[in-house]
């Protein structure tokens, strides 16, 4: 049992004639001290733990209540003291950060899903409840800010490994709590002198290839179904892709009343940044029948009919544009999901030789301002309106396969 209190020491007496005051702290039979800023100027002066006879007294008692309080509490956010020697207690003791404003990790976080529900980000809301319960599964419970140092950290990376968690999973939660953390800092509720990251090296896990090739894209605009619901997610999935590459709730939220062009700010970032970046192209004439076919005149929007929240509106047409994927001939249909429109659109646009600069803008993806050549150019409508087209064409005349290729003899004549 680790004991906490205060205790003046004979030999340390100072040139003054004084004695300081410590924090005794006993564990595992061994005494380790902390010395305080309180003195007295006598042994007599100290009975008992208190300060006793002084003209301060009274005040001095008050201040060292209130510190072995926090000492103690101290104790008892240490999660296994045990493990540790008497001489490691104290310097862990020492060193840990007092609770400030006493927020919590699990309440902080909740007034940051708060703040991303009132901004209309509910997919990113729902995600960060999901990453809080795997934190306070691996903690045990709700800890302080305070509490979360680069220990804590490097043993919640180990809790993973030991679930054999993916790398992704892992990067994902990690990242929730340095987003948090990161947050708590700028607002002033806490600090820290070591940042709980310091010493983690953020595992940047294998990109999910989601793309298709070109051939596969044609297969699913050109499907023909009598079941609306494929209908739909088909030609969403088309026109998010002749859109380059326009996530699904923007696109939901798009006014395309008289429109021939589109200027929008991604929704995901709308209120995230300080400067906010415009996507602005001219709508291909491809687009035009889809945009009619599916837009209320009333609001401008496209309208399915559909009732319920706009995540059960995404579950159903990602499984809708898998299933019409598997239908289509696509051969790896189970890649497929909403997002590969766009993970395709830029894949496709790489392969033509498009600069990424160029395909970051039509994407709203955030251009690095690192590279010395962004200094010197700036992206344009009519950069990404030719980047568009140039992808959309490429959808008239795929590239040959190898099986073409094998079906001419060498002077590139039809086999007999």
């Amino acid at each position: 049992m680790t004991t906490i209190k205060l205790a003046v020491l004979k030999h340390t007496k100072a040139k003054d004639g004084s004695y300081k005051i410590r924090i005794s702290i006993g564990h595992k039979s061994e005494t380790h001290y902390i010395v305080t800023k309180y003195k007295v100027s006598s042994l007599s002066h100290f009975v008992n733990g208190q300060v006793v006879g002084q003209p301060d007294a009274a005040a001095i008692n008050l201040k060292l209540r209130k510190l072995l309080t926090d000492y103690d509490n101290r104790l008892d956010r240490v999660l296994s003291p045990n493990q540790y020697t008497c001489e490691q207690l104290r310097d862990i003791l020492q060193n840990m950060q007092p609770v400030q404003n006493d927020m919590t990790f699990a309440t902080y976080t909740r007034l940051s899903i708060d703040e991303l529900r009132k901004d209309g980000r509910e997919t990113t809301a729902i995600m960060r409840e999901y990453q809080l319960k795997k934190f306070l599964e691996f903690t045990g419970g709700d800890v302080f800010l305070s509490e979360i140092t680069p220990r804590l950290i490097a043993d919640y990376s180990r809790w993973f490994r030991r679930q054999k968690a993916s790398d992704s999973l892992e990067s994902i939660n990690m990242t929730m709590v340095k987003t948090v953390v990161n947050k708590a800092i700028k607002e002033g509720i806490i600090k820290y002198d070591v940042h709980p990251f310091a010493y983690y090296s953020t595992i940047t896990p294998e990109p999910r290839e989601l793309d298709i090739p070109v051939s596969d894209i044609i297969l699913i605009r050109d499907y023909q179904t009598p079941f609306k619901g494929e209908q739909k997610a088909r030609d969403l999935f088309i026109l998010s892709y002749y859109l380059g590459g326009i996530n699904l709730i923007d696109l939901m939220a798009y006014d395309f009343r008289n429109k021939q062009t589109m200027e929008y700010i991604r929704i995901k970032t709308r209120n995230k940044k300080k400067t906010n970046r415009t996507i602005s192209f001219t709508i291909p004439p491809e687009a035009f029948p889809l945009i009619k076919r599916h837009m209320n005149a009333e609001t401008g929007h496209l309208d399915f009919g559909t009732k319920g929240s706009y995540d059960t509106f995404k579950n159903i047409v990602t499984r809708d544009i898998k299933r019409v994927a598997h239908k289509a001939g696509v051969e790896q249909w189970k890649r497929v999901c909403f997002y590969t429109a766009r993970k395709s659109f830029v894949q496709h646009g790489f392969d033509l030789g498009i600069s990424l600069e160029t395909l970051e803008y039509c994407i709203g993806q955030s251009m690095k301002s690192g590279r010395p050549i962004f200094n010197y150019l700036k992206i344009m409508r009519r950069h990404a309106d030719t980047a568009i087209r140039t992808i959309l064409d490429n959808l008239a005349s795929p590239p040959t396969t190898q099986e073409d290729e094998e079906g001419k003899d060498s002077k590139g004549n039809g086999s007999k």
